[in-house]
């Protein structure tokens, strides 16, 4: 570790922070700094700034900030290893990442794997080759088959065998790679009579192969045994591709097949991945959401790839991903799909994709279809069982509407879904919740409370609170809220404020909440004066969040800039006026 501190040490001092946000920021000099407008969020006022004597960026508008290595991870959308490793080799510095004296053997696996590929990638263009026929069949142009580095092996026995022992390689360790086979003495080629496909991870090294069958045979599909440098569980089919288009898009489409994956990126669709012939797993949902927080899984139709859906989107839910999934209505899958219809058709789809709970009702209903009471009942207590794992305001949307396509009250289904709550859940890889009964009291701030209690007790007052309705930043306190909100900007604005109605409408856990605060919070005979109080402590601290804005930016003005001087004074003038008027508020406390 302490060699891969030094590296990093060598990098930051060989890297000037100019020259690489340069080569992808236009920066303009602005005194000792260099300005842009920020790669990270869109903006026409240049509020990016380069600090070349400390060597960090800060952007104002979205407040990105760090060093070298900060801008290197977020732009290319890297891991940290990944970010080292790439500046390392554009100043060749050697970074080596060591694991358990392993990293000389890794090494060495991961250039067998670029001779093997190298080989593949030779044998689809030696003319008359079926695999060429086959993969030119299936419509990918030459320069797709270049991007992804697909290949051929022909149906000879030895072919990668006598290339590999030529240039040297034992055959142990082509075998522990899965690239040869053993079997009673007799050593041959693994992948015979297959199109190759490599797989690649992010950081541009090979770590494996998936070959598919030309013509019938099983397995349609073979893929590469794990090894020490490559485990299924951890990647991702062709992401060292797509994540560029992932990040840019803030959306990544999962697929099942590598060639889903290949046709829909020639199509244009290019923010496109697929796992490894096996069920999502929690760490490809974790390397997925390095790049973007929207994934849609794009399965087959059919059983395994609804049940494959089932499974992913509650993986994905888990790691706090925004889950969508796509069967597509015409053909069989994505690849099929796309040829027949286009990109621009596959891109109407995905933006009709069912989100987490959609779909997951959407297979409840498939699965109990509420044409008979037994059913009907059936459906209602799997879908209540749906619906408790939602947030609150997730719950209370899909309660009404749940409700109100098969005829009950929302009262009765919500008590549903309460006791559904209370029940453990049969499925141990969904998401984990806060059991029903546990009291999120603690979250509510006195303000929340007070302003909460004074709504119930002087309901006229809503729209002066609703003014400043960020301040209630609890999910009990936000729930609440705005359930009292509804009541008295609509219908029931003039009259008096049904409490008992209100906490109907709410869960039984913000309901309780609501109750001590009505029976707990002293407002009696001092709402105007409270009121106020909450007013002025919202204003104090809304004004000293602006007061540390302020002096963060302060801290960046350029000293040598002819204007630094002019703002500075302007922002000093302004700290000081905000100190005035937070003393002022203080004084009200």
């Amino acid at each position: 570790m302490a060699g891969n501190n030094r590296a990093i040490e060598e990098i930051k001092s060989a890297a000037n922070i100019v020259d690489v946000i340069g080569r992808v920021v236009p920066l303009k000099r602005a005194g000792s700094n260099y300005k842009g407008c920020c790669p990270f969020h869109n903006e026409k006022t240049a509020s990016f700034v380069v600090s070349e004597s400390k060597q960090i960026f800060t952007c104002f508008g979205c407040e990105a900030t760090g060093d070298v290595i900060e801008f290197t991870k977020r732009y290319y959308n890297l891991d940290f290893k990944e970010a080292i490793e790439k500046l390392g080799k554009e100043y060749g510095i050697d970074v080596e990442f060591k694991s358990g004296g392993n990293a000389e053997k890794n090494k060495l696996l991961y250039e067998i794997n670029r001779e093997v590929a190298a080989f593949f990638m030779r044998a689809l263009y030696v003319p008359g080759n079926p695999g060429y026929k086959y993969i030119s069949g299936r419509g990918l142009k030459p320069e797709t088959l270049k991007a992804f580095g697909i290949g051929y092996a022909d149906e000879e026995w030895h072919s990668l065998r006598d290339h590999m022992r030529k240039k040297g390689y034992d055959d142990k360790t082509l075998i522990s790679l899965g690239l040869l086979s053993q079997k009673n003495g007799n050593v041959y080629d693994k992948y015979r009579n297959r199109i190759i496909f490599p797989i690649i991870n992010t950081s541009g090294k090979v770590i494996g192969f998936g070959g598919r069958i030309i013509g019938d045979g099983e397995p349609k599909y073979l893929n590469s045994d794990e090894s020490p440098i490559f485990q299924k569980k951890n990647n991702l089919y062709a992401l060292n591709l797509s994540r560029k288009f992932a990040g840019e898009q803030d959306c990544a489409i999962l697929v099942e097949g590598y060639m889903d994956v290949v046709s829909l990126y020639q199509s244009g669709v290019k923010n496109v991945a697929a796992s490894l012939g096996t069920a999502l797993t929690e760490n490809q949902a974790r390397l997925l959401k390095r790049y973007t927080k929207n994934v849609v899984l794009s399965y087959d139709a059919d059983n395994a790839g609804r049940k494959a859906a089932l499974r992913g989107i509650e993986i994905l839910h888990k790691e706090d991903c925004n889950v969508k999934v796509l069967h597509v209505s015409d053909g069989k899958d994505p690849d099929e799909f796309v040829k027949k219809n286009g990109p621009e058709a596959f891109r109407k789809e995905v933006a009709s994709a069912l989100n987490y709970a959609e779909y997951r009702l959407e297979d409840v209903k498939r699965t109990f279809p509420p044409g008979n009471d037994e059913n009907r009942l059936k459906y209602m207590k799997a879908a209540a069982d749906v619906i408790k794992s939602l947030s609150p305001v997730e719950q209370d949307i899909y309660i009404k509407k749940v409700a109100g396509e098969q005829g009950i009250s929302e009262g009765a289904l919500r008590r549903e879904v309460e006791q559904s709550a209370q029940e453990p859940t049969v499925k141990n890889y969904g998401p984990k919740k806060i059991p029903q009964k546990a009291k999120r009291d603690d979250n509510i701030t006195v303000i929340e409370r007070q302003l909460i209690k004074i709504l119930t007790v002087e309901p006229s007052t809503y729209k002066e609170i609703a003014k400043r309705k960020h301040v209630f930043a609890s999910s009990s306190g936000a729930n609440i809220f705005n359930a009292l909100y509804s009541r008295l900007s609509g219908s029931f604005g003039s009259e008096i404020l049904d409490v008992k109605a209100l906490a109907d409408g709410l869960s039984s856990e913000d309901a309780e909440i609501l109750k001590s605060i009505i029976e707990n919070e002293p407002v009696a005979g001092n709402v105007e004066k409270i009121l106020h109080q909450c007013f002025d402590t919202i204003a104090c601290k809304d004004l000293e969040r602006r007061r540390n804005e302020l002096t963060a930016r302060l801290d960046m003005i350029d000293n040598t800039d002819s204007s630094a001087d002019e703002k500075a004074r302007e922002i000093i003038e302004e700290i000081m006026f905000l100190n005035e008027e937070i003393s002022k508020l203080k004084t009200h406390f």
